[in-house]
This record gives C-alpha cells, structure tokens and sequence, in this order.
C-alpha cells in the first residue's frame, strides 16, 4: 500500500484544531467561573425622601373662627297704647327697609285726641287759678302790712302761702297730664326707633291692639356682629385689648356657603367666659351690610380670619410635614432621620408656623414633606429637594 503524506498532513491538522477547540472551550469555562458575579441591588435600599429647606423667619398669625351674623339691634315692637290700626304704611311688609322715624301704622285716636284737649284746659285753668292766688297773696300781705300789726302772722293761711303752693302744683299736675296725653296721642302713630328691616309685621288693617301687643319684629340695619369665641392660645395671637377695642383691627369674613368676602374689624373683646363653651368671645362687626356689593344678611354662617402679631423665629412648612404623632422629621448632615416634638405657632390655610428648637435659629434644615409612620430615627435616607413649595 502506497502511502499519502497529504492524507496525514489533513489528519494532524483535525486532530490539533480539535485539541485547540477543547482548549479554548475549557479556557473559557476556567476564566467564566473565576469572573466576579454581578452585584444583587441591595434588598433595602435607602429610600428617598421629599424634603423642604426650612428656615426661620417672621409670619404674622392668623386667627380662624366661626360664628353666625346677627343685627346689631333685634327687637319686637309692641304698642304703647290701645286701639283699633286705622292705616298701615305700604313699606310695612317683611324684607321691606324703613329709615329711623318712619311711620307703621296708624291707630284710631280720637279719645286721645280728646284728652289732650282736656289735659290743655285743665291747665288753662290751673293757671288762672295760679293767678288769682298770686293776687290774693299780694292783697293778704298789703291788708297785714296796713294793719299796724307787727312781726308775722300766726298762720301762713293768712297770706294765703299753702293756697299758692297749691296753685303751683296744680299746675304742675296740668302741665304732666298734658304731656302724657300729647305723648298716648304720638304714640297712636307707630314709628320705627331706627334702620331697620322688617322681619315679621304682625298687625293688619282693622285688627285692635292692646298695649304690649306685638306689631313687628325689627333688625337693624347699621351693622350686623359676628361672636367668635377663642381658646386661649388664639388671644395669645392677637393684640391687647385695648388696642383691639380702639383701633378697629381688621378682619375678613367668609360665608361657609357661598365664599363671599366682607371686610369687617374688631368691635370689641368681651370679658367673660361662656359657661358652657369656657371660652371668651371676640365681636366682629361689618358697618352698612345691606349696602354691601354683596349683602351681608343676618343669619349668615361666617368663617373669621383675624389678623394677629407677627412672631419671629418660625419655620413655614406644609400641614403634610406634621406627623400624625405632632412631630417633624428632618434629614441630619450625614443623611439619616431625626425628629423632634413639634410646637405649632398658628396655621395659616394648608401651612403650618412651627417654633422650632432653639438649636435650630438661624440654620436650616431639611424637612420632610410627608413623614410616614414606618421611619425610625437614624435611617440613613436619600434626600430630594421639594422645588413646588414655597
């Protein structure tokens, strides 16, 4: 058999490239298990909290409260004398204005008409009787002074001083009756004491009223008043009383209802306690309310918002920043979790004023916005700056 030296050389070439193969494959195998595995992400990882800076700075608070408006003068008008109403004024119905001396209505009044008339001639005639003891007095003297008689009578009679003191009171007497017979007769015509808005007329045409009787319910119109009682810490808020009482602080008030705006101020503070709430009340007042853009009736459910002192040293932070415990958490310098109890100023719509501890005047400090209940002190935490607050 003749041999091929081509046929070994292709053998040799297969059996080196095939101990090459099996070479890198196992290189490969070596150097892929001695490769560091890629590193798991952390099961806990430190999370990332929103924060605001915080930093302190001078608010003024304000006060909220609510209470109901009310006239300033709510009164039931009753008749002063008897009789039967005559006339009725046309502006004398519910919802109707009626200014300061406007006339209700009208009662029959011709017996008082009539003792006036005789309340005048009794006095016509006192005085006269007035007058002629004058004169009978002069007379009594002129005869004691011609009698020759020396010193005084025995007896006042005898100049006549009891009948002329009786004269004088006489008409006196006259003079009273008259006035309280004119004063039946101007009453017979019932008018309004003040501005005022006719909430209920209670008499009609015809019908007869006794003295005392009911004829309408009245509010007035020159202003309404709003009680607010406060805890003591909002007085703490608002200025003295004197300075409440004499300056006309302001005040807005919000109807619950509507968000309608008037502009009020302080009427003054009073100075007891309720014994049922144990608070004290705090009167607002808006001047002219029917003649407000947009009117302000009595009834209307309020809520106040009272201007009170600026404080200094206050961080401003959102409600959210409050734990449910009343605490505020904070990120330290080496990023991890403290917390101190928080010592709430005032609150100002969703803001919250916290005094913070005196440590913490004049640094800053990130706050977190919304503290969960799942944090611990210490946590190391990744920071985010909350840029929508301001």
């Amino acid at each position: 058999m003749k041999f091929n030296p081509t046929k070994l050389i292709v053998f040799l070439f297969a059996i080196v490239l095939l101990v090459a193969v099996i070479f890198y494959a196992r290189t490969m195998m070596a150097a892929q298990s001695e490769r560091p595995m890629p590193m798991q992400p952390d099961k806990v990882a430190n999370p990332e909290v929103s924060v605001i800076i915080a930093e302190t700075g001078s608010y003024t608070a304000e006060i909220e409260a609510f209470g109901a408006a009310q006239a300033h003068f709510d009164i039931t008008l009753t008749a002063q004398v008897a009789g039967q109403v005559e006339q009725i004024n046309t502006q004398f119905e519910n919802g109707q204005r009626l200014n300061q001396g406007d006339w209700l209505a009208q009662l029959e009044n011709s017996d008082y008409q009539a003792a006036v008339n005789s309340a005048k001639q009794a006095l016509a005639e006192a005085k006269v009787t007035l007058l002629e003891e004058e004169r009978q007095g002069l007379q009594a003297l002129t005869e004691w002074q011609s009698s020759g008689l020396e010193g005084q009578p025995d007896s006042d009679l005898v100049l006549r001083k009891p009948q002329l003191e009786a004269a004088k009171q006489s008409v006196e007497q006259a003079q009273a009756n008259l006035k309280s017979a004119e004063q039946d007769l101007a009453q017979s015509l019932l008018k309004v004491p003040f501005d005022a808005l006719v909430v209920n007329r209670k008499i009609a045409p015809g019908s007869y009223v006794q003295t005392g009787t009911e004829v309408a319910e009245l509010y007035s119109t020159d202003r309404v008043e709003v009680a607010v009682s406060l805890a003591a810490t909002d007085w703490q808020k608002l200025p003295s009383h004197d300075m409440l009482n004499t300056t006309k602080w302001p005040a807005t008030l919000i109807s619950v209802e509507h968000d309608q705006q008037w502009q009020g101020y302080v009427l003054r503070s009073e100075q007891h306690l309720d014994g049922e709430t144990r608070q004290r009340a705090l009167v607002l007042a808006v001047d002219k309310p029917f003649d407000q853009e947009n009117r302000l009736y009595p009834g209307t459910f309020v809520k106040a918002e009272i201007q009170g002192l600026t404080v200094d040293g206050l961080w401003k932070l959102p409600s959210s920043a409050l734990s449910q415990r009343g605490e505020i958490w904070y990120v330290t310098d080496d990023n991890t979790l403290d917390k101190f109890t928080a010592t709430t100023a005032f609150t100002k719509a969703s803001d919250i004023y916290i005094k913070p501890p005196a440590e913490f005047n004049n640094t800053s400090k990130a706050v977190l916005a919304h503290p969960l209940n799942s944090y611990l002190k210490g946590m190391a935490v990744n920071q985010v700056e909350n840029n929508d607050y301001e």
